[in-house]
């Protein structure tokens, strides 16, 4: 039996279904940013990037570098192993008291990436509820969906920010019995926020727990950047808040934070913390050293919906395509899966930008899209050679202008 071909007939599926992924080889400039090398079939080039989550560039922050090379020459590079064999390097404490005073909880507890943290957090958490309903948000995450799946309790799923749906399902379900609402505060494909306030309300009526995955506001939001729940006044009324270290803080991890009792339950039982080698000490200084600044200084913030707002005027006005959105997102509609592929190819070998395409699963078909996120280091000029290459690659390729495509959206 020849198991290669069971591999090669799973790429020829993906390959079918234009579903196919191709990554390119990028070599980041720290001093740069958003400039980076591709390492091309023709050699290396200059390429701006237009869709890191490095949203702030903080990845490149001296502060941060010199936090991570310190603590890197004092305590080496590894943690030494998992928390419950090595113990706790000092920087991981110091994170996690960090992480629950960036929004007002308790605790924090730590997992090596965002997506373990929602896998592991929002599973574990289910489990030990007694017979738990778990309400979803339909435009979930993948690593919330997965979280999910593994915690084998029930589960409902409600119309994407649909509250009206929302309570039609907590009127059916028992108000004896423990129910988690699970959702995000702003959805990365789509750039909507949701109704966080309404949500607790709901929660609060029926007797439920909420969840409220951060990642892609953490930093970025809120007088000090604890995330739409702390602009909207709403971080105290929700029960867990979840997010990363590896967008706009510019490092690796994902955390959850709320009381000390569920925090220790979860670093207790949960088989994603118990069972995995801790964050080194280098990767949690840095950390730190991101959040401590980006607590008491707004320009990152500032310049960064300057940019976002700018780019959405300019490639507005060019015609393009621009899906609403009232946060950092800039999503353009190309609704063709192989017209995607085809613009983020001509983008980078003709016009050295780097845009990812978002196609399905990531999004439905039909609805695939290039995912713009400009960053404080995105100038006009740079919006502006955006624009023109956008506008290039549209006409080759006889895309949808922007009153067509969303007409037809």
């Amino acid at each position: 039996m020849n198991y290669n071909d069971f591999f090669a007939k799973a790429l020829g599926q993906l390959r079918a279904e234009r579903r196919y992924r191709v990554f390119a080889d990028l070599e980041r400039i720290a001093g740069r940013f958003p400039h980076a090398y591709w390492h091309s079939p023709a050699g290396k080039r200059d390429v701006v990037i237009w869709c890191s989550n490095d949203y702030l560039g903080m990845a490149q922050h001296p502060k941060v570098i010199g936090a991570m090379i310190e603590a890197a020459s004092r305590m080496g590079t590894g943690a030494g192993g998992t928390r419950n064999i090595a113990g706790t390097n000092h920087p991981l404490v110091e994170l996690e008291r960090e992480l629950a005073d960036l929004h007002g909880k308790d605790a924090a507890l730590l997992f090596t990436s965002g997506y373990v943290s929602n896998q592991t957090g929002i599973a574990t958490i289910a489990r030990l509820l007694p017979n738990c309903l778990i309400l979803s948000d339909a435009l979930n995450h993948n690593s919330m969906i997965e979280g999910v799946r593994q915690a084998g309790t029930e589960k409902r799923i409600w119309r994407h920010n649909d509250i009206g749906h929302l309570e039609e399902l907590l009127k059916a379900a028992d108000i004896g019995r423990p129910k988690l609402i699970v959702f995000e505060s702003l959805y990365s494909m789509d750039g909507d926020v949701a109704p966080i306030h309404a949500i607790c309300d709901l929660a609060e009526r029926y007797n439920a727990m909420t969840y409220c995955d951060e990642v892609h506001a953490v930093g970025m939001y809120g007088q000090r950047g604890g995330g739409v729940t702390e602009r909207d006044g709403a971080a105290a009324r929700v029960d867990v808040i979840e997010g990363t270290l590896a967008k706009a803080f510019g490092c690796l991890g994902g955390y959850i934070t709320g009381t000390a009792e569920m925090v220790d339950a979860v670093r207790s039982y949960a088989p994603g913390f118990i069972f995995t080698t801790a964050l080194p000490p280098a990767i949690c200084a840095a950390a730190t050293a991101a959040i401590r600044h980006l607590k008491t200084s707004q320009w990152e913030r500032d310049r960064h919906q300057d940019r976002a707002a700018r780019v959405k005027s300019v490639l507005n006005a060019a015609g393009l395509p621009v899906m609403p959105s009232d946060t950092h997102i800039v999503p353009v509609l190309v609704g063709d899966p192989e017209k995607c592929k085809a613009a983020s190819d001509m983008l980078l070998a003709d016009h050295g930008i780097y845009i990812q395409p978002i196609n399905y699963p990531t999004v439905p078909r039909g609805m695939e899209r290039l995912r713009i996120t400009p960053s404080p280091y995105h100038d006009d000029k740079l919006i502006d050679a955006l624009a023109e290459a956008l506008v290039d690659v549209w006409a080759r390729l006889d895309l949808p202008r922007r009153d067509q495509a969303l007409a037809a959206e």
